[in-house]
């Protein structure tokens, strides 16, 4: 697999939506990967806020964006998506995707319990009140 590459951060107003991209892995065509979108702010530590299983299963979503966001991946396009609805100011962040191939258990997937080995560039994603 190859570098990922996030894109489609910007600035919205409450109550908005974006959606981030992550390309360019080869990550989304095997089975036994876990791809996954997290989040940072200045001061604070890594949140792990969606992951989705390429084998396929249910996909990880942390309560904080549960029911507002969605993961998912166009195999075709080698794409991850995370579509980011009804958007709130404590969603501001710099958002990551990230990436693992050959997970041993997919339940560490399902559970939000893995770390990625691979990463692409943050976009910044700021949602003002």
């Amino acid at each position: 697999q190859g570098d990922l590459a996030a894109s489609g951060g910007g600035s919205v107003q409450a109550g908005g939506s974006l959606r981030l991209s992550c390309g360019g892995s080869g990550y989304t065509s095997a089975d036994n990967n876990c791809m996954g979108w997290f989040r940072r702010t200045p001061g604070s530590s890594r949140e792990e806020v969606a992951a989705i299983y390429t084998g396929g299963g249910p996909a990880y979503y942390s309560d904080s964006v549960k029911g507002r966001f969605t993961i998912s991946r166009d195999n075709a396009k080698d794409t991850l998506y995370l579509q980011m609805n009804n958007l709130k100011p404590e969603d501001t962040a710099t958002y990551y995707c990230g990436a693992v191939s050959g997970l041993e258990f997919a339940y560490d997937c399902y559970s939000g319990s893995w770390n990625p080995m691979a990463w692409g560039q943050g976009t910044q994603v700021t949602v003002s009140s």
